[in-house]
């Protein structure tokens, strides 16, 4: 796990572009305490700190290949690089270590881009060609691990596993886009390709980028979500499905253990993460060590269910007891975490703080069961909406008008969002595009300042990758569209960029191994009725791991992970709230309409409705955001 940043600029010469990159990698130094370096080549430079996992003593960066054609910077783990490394040495490649960047390295040589679907892990790599003056930058296809770039004025890129990086260069401005603002205001998070900051893009998951000895630019989609069905792959019987699950869960925990470090996990103490716990301890872990996060509001707190887990597997727990008073205290170094705003991830940070002060660097998570089994209530109301959606269009205009005008005028989120749908929507796939709508159309209009509010209205309410992904899914079932919007935009976009950003401010890698390429193209073609129960979610993963998760946990009902926000949010953490929702706090949101922000805060303050609390945080957070000084 590293932190990456490289500038490849023509007109600038060697020394700024090395202290440009050194002032980057040092921005991001959190992300890899171990080791770091530079290497310049004809108007490239590239540099990284690295967090030493797989074969520490070695795997120095910027790894150059044996003829120098070559330079390579990589962020993240190739879980079967022993595997790739058996392959290319049979190919007559040598390897000096025991490291996955040198087999990466060697497979860039070898099949060029053709390499990214061999790769099994989570990655953003940069590889400068010698030889033909050309960049190649590639993510991974979910998302995991980011990387950001920018044109640089004049002529060149710069990029980086981190905005803060990025404008720690002191070559980029540190503008807010107005148009991104409306967006994060909608998505708790700006789509990508699109930043908080005006003229810095984020590489799509799935998406390669290709810089040419000419200065031209080019970005490709090198993996989408499996096609919809591929019968040889199919089980026939729910027994055959759960065999085979359970086959394909090891197969991935097993992937995902691969270090020469201490491997942890966050135990929680529900379904996901008690799967992989149970998983990891058949598998072979030893010493297995498990972090949970505990709070005085007992309402919140699984320290029971995850006490539980912990016992039956014979872990080493760590509970790290988490008060408002502390997440108060501690906010200033969050935000200065943050290198975007985010309504959500402060649970990240903290079981990511557990975990190293526990003495581990990485620890695996339960993220993405929810996606993958259909846990969301979006998997058991969308379809049941798009069956009725063409009966509400056939309604005479004005009736449909008074419905949804008394749906924006309740005073609950629920009632506002259909509202959203009624108004928005036309099918599913336009459903499934306005899941994850953080705000109401109407109230995020009126939040936004008049210049601002005309961009939000001229893009429209849809997240802006609605067009393109249906047709990507043209021929799949309700299931997995539902799946495949879930993966795409509130996973990648919000759970794993925070997951990414939180862990790494403790110099933790966090592993996923429900987010897995190999795993999702085993189970996207199976049959919706093995995968989904509605009225028993996760059914399927619990009849996978049934010898090894405890009853008391399988037959639990859902319990999502939250902490009592709404309860801080009136007491050790209204002082903040209230400094950052004053006017001249505001005064730093141009794009903000002040009043209007204002007003959200008081309402939540004065009784307003607890389950608003992330509305109210999503809001405070992009101001506090706006209000940081550059450093």
């Amino acid at each position: 796990m590293c932190g990456i940043a490289g500038i490849i600029a023509p007109k600038l010469d060697r020394e700024n572009r090395e202290q440009a990159v050194a002032r980057m990698v040092a921005r991001q130094r959190h992300r890899g305490p171990d080791d770091s370096g530079l290497v310049s080549a004809q108007h490239a430079t590239l540099g990284m700190c690295r967090l030493a996992i797989i074969d520490p003593a070695n795997g120095h960066q910027p790894m150059q290949s044996a003829d120098g054609r070559f330079s390579l910077i990589f962020n993240g783990a190739i879980y079967n690089y022993r595997a790739l490394q058996a392959e290319l040495s049979a190919k007559g490649h040598c390897f000096r270590t025991h490291c996955d960047t040198e087999v990466l390295l060697a497979a860039i040589a070898e099949y060029g881009a053709e390499c990214l679907p061999r790769l099994r892990g989570m990655f953003a790599f940069a590889v400068w060609d010698a030889r033909e003056h050309t960049l190649f930058v590639a993510r991974d296809p979910l998302g995991i691990k980011p990387l950001y770039f920018a044109r640089l004025p004049g002529q060149g890129l710069a990029f980086a596993s981190e905005l803060n990086a990025l404008l720690a260069s002191g070559l980029l401005d540190r503008e807010i886009d107005p148009v991104s603002v409306g967006e994060y205001l909608a998505w708790f998070s700006v789509p990508a390709p699109r930043t908080i900051f005006r003229g810095i893009a984020n590489l799509p998951p799935g998406h390669s980028l290709t810089l040419d000895a000419h200065g031209r630019l080019k970005t490709n989609q090198w993996w989408r979500i499996p096609a919809p069905t591929r019968p040889a792959d199919v089980a026939q019987t729910y027994p055959d499905f759960v065999r085979g699950l359970r086959a394909q869960l090891e197969d991935s925990i097993r992937a995902h253990q691969v270090a020469d470090v201490p491997v942890g996990a966050f135990l929680s103490g529900g379904m996901d993460s008690t799967a992989v716990v149970g998983l990891m301890a058949r598998t072979g872990a030893q010493r297995l060590k498990t972090f949970s996060l505990i709070f005085d509001e007992a309402d919140f707190s699984e320290q029971q269910s995850a006490r539980l887990a912990a016992e039956t597997f014979g872990t080493e727990h760590h509970e790290f007891r988490l008060t408002g008073a502390r997440v108060a205290a501690d906010l200033p170094q969050i935000l200065r975490a943050f290198d975007r705003p985010t309504g959500d991830g402060i649970n990240t940070y903290y079981a990511s703080l557990a975990a190293h002060e526990g003495g581990v660097k990485v620890a695996l998570s339960g993220l993405g069961g929810d996606e993958l089994f259909g846990t969301y209530p979006s998997f058991r109301d969308l379809p049941k909406l798009a069956a009725l959606i063409p009966w509400w269009r056939r309604l005479p205009a004005n009736l449909r008008g008074s419905i949804t005008a008394y749906l924006q005028s309740r005073p609950t989120a629920r009632a506002r969002k259909l509202a959203d749908f009624l108004l928005h929507a036309r099918d599913l796939h336009e459903l499934a595009s306005l899941q994850r709508r953080v705000l109401p159309e109407s109230t995020r209009l009126a939040l936004l300042a008049p210049e601002a509010r005309r961009l939000a209205a001229r893009l429209g309410p849809n997240h802006p990758m609605l067009e393109t992904f249906a047709f990507d899914l043209i021929g799949a079932a309700d299931f997995q569209i539902i799946s495949a919007w879930e993966l795409r935009t509130y996973m990648a976009e919000v759970l794993l960029r925070d997951s990414d950003v939180f862990s790494m401010a403790h110099s933790l890698e966090l592993r996923v191994p429900f987010v897995d390429r190999v795993l999702l193209e085993w189970l996207w073609p199976q049959r919706t009725e093995f995968k989904f129960h509605p009225r028993h979610p996760k059914q399927a993963l619990a009849d996978a791991v049934a010898d090894l998760v405890p009853a008391a946990i399988r037959h639990r009902q859902k319990k999502g992970f939250a902490l009592p926000f709404a309860r801080w949010m009136h007491g050790e953490l209204r002082p903040f709230l209230d400094d950052t929702f004053s006017a001249s706090s505001l005064g730093h949101c141009p794009w903000l309409n002040a009043d209007a922000a204002g007003q959200v805060w008081q309402q939540f303050r004065h009784g307003g409705d607890p389950r608003d609390w992330s509305r109210v945080w999503t809001l405070a957070v992009l101001i506090a955001f706006a209000n940081r000084r550059p450093e």
